[in-house]
């Protein structure tokens, strides 16, 4: 048996990982060290360690790390418990890999602990850029710790080979997402207004807003801006999934139970929805607005415009359904117009999502399976050189541009 450790922080990542997760604890040959940590273990952030009981996946451990603060000290202070404590769980735990997935702070420090330990991570979702957030630098660090890599796209997959990669070591199956939406049995409308008690009687928007974190200082001018564009639109309610633990999120938090408060005939907020809830908002309702990566990803499954607001999600591969705009308040309102009109919405309902993905947990997992009873994990990593044709494409690009100029 091969002993394969799954961490999961939040709620978002575990709805992610959740069938490759079922695939690691369903397969005779593998058994499963499910580690469940950060948000899923706050009552502040919705105790979402229950969704996981309730699917009845085993937890090995729970591990607390989360501070009660959400500075950037504070952030780095979480990172160094999390250092010493899964440096303590991986000691105990004969542990053959490690999936990860995306590029939370925690996980930086994390696989720290397991490249330690000389555990081969695998890491789901690399590649990706996100501009605006801190943890783009994250993802590409958590890249070259990684010996295994599952991004969501060919773009992506390039780009991880780019960051000296070895292509056999880089496998595009897809994104979790996507297949969860493709495998997921979601609610009904009726269902799902009797699960969150908030009638869904007209257009509803779904909105998570999370901290840009390389522009904290201006978390509070942009939630303002946000709800001051929502305000104007009064013929619509809006459901909103608070935002997560990063450096900011509880500004965020405190303006959204404010504004609901003052709104409530019209606003329901949620700590957590779980995934299958989150998904069947998604489903009904009439445009998403925020800075999610859900956004980006699983709206457009739903042929469902998306107002990515802000930097949050810069730099992203985006379907044509996605509007961007400024954190500024007649920008959002004229974003939202846009992708509530007909015009608009005919483009939504032809646009491609460039995110594909099914039996990608299978896939993600056969091969992990592969690579360690095959014998094939050499952890003395080679840089992987793009060929030389590459690097004098790219400088006659350069040079053409320059000309130009």
């Amino acid at each position: 048996m091969k002993k394969i450790c799954v961490v999961t922080a939040t709620r978002a990542e575990y709805g992610l990982l959740k069938n490759v997760i079922k695939e690691i604890h369903n397969d005779d040959e593998l058994e499963l060290v499910l580690a469940v940590t950060g948000m899923h273990l706050s009552q502040e952030f919705g105790l979402t360690v229950n969704e996981i009981e309730k699917d009845g996946f085993p937890i090995s451990e729970k591990i607390e790390i989360l501070m009660n603060s959400d500075t950037p000290q504070s952030i780095s202070k979480t990172m160094g418990i999390a250092m010493i404590s899964f440096a303590d769980f991986f000691s105990r735990n004969d542990i053959d890999a490690l999936i990860v997935l995306g590029d939370r702070y925690e996980l930086l420090a994390i696989c720290s602990c397991a490249m330690n330990e000389m555990i081969p991570i695998i890491h789901i979702s690399g590649g990706e850029t996100t501009e605006g957030a801190i943890d783009e630098s994250i993802r590409h660090c958590l890249t070259k710790m990684s010996y295994l890599h599952f991004p969501s796209c060919e773009d992506y997959k390039r780009r991880i080979i780019q960051l000296g990669e070895y292509p056999d070591r880089v496998f595009n199956y897809g994104d979790v997402g996507v297949e969860n939406i493709l495998k997921s049995d979601l609610l009904s409308k009726n269902e799902l207004e009797e699960s969150i008690n908030f009638k869904l009687d007209c257009p509803y928007a779904s909105i998570t807003f999370h901290p840009v974190t390389l522009e904290i200082s201006d978390v509070e001018r942009q939630c303002d801006e946000l709800f001051e564009a929502l305000e104007t639109f009064s013929n619509m309610k809006f459901v909103f999934t608070k935002a997560n633990s990063d450096a900011g999120g509880r500004v965020i938090n405190h303006k959204i139970d404010v504004f609901v408060e003052k709104h409530r005939d019209k606003c329901v907020a949620f700590a957590s929805l779980g995934a299958k809830r989150y998904l069947s908002l998604l489903k009904y309702c009439e445009v998403v607005i925020g800075n999610s990566s859900s956004g980006i990803i699983e709206a457009p499954c739903f042929k469902k415009p998306t107002v990515n607001i802000g930097k949050r999600q810069a730099g992203r591969i985006k379907a044509e359904s996605i509007i961007d705009c400024d954190a500024n308040k007649d920008e959002i309102i004229a974003a939202v117009n846009k992708a509530m009109s007909k015009s608009f919405k005919k483009t939504v309902v032809n646009s491609i999502n460039p995110f594909s993905g099914y039996d990608t947990a299978k896939k993600i997992v056969n091969t992990t399976k592969a690579f360690l009873y095959n014998d094939k994990i050499d952890l003395r990593k080679k840089f992987y050189d793009l060929p030389k044709e590459c690097l004098n494409n790219e400088n006659n690009r350069d040079n053409t541009s320059k000309k130009r100029l």
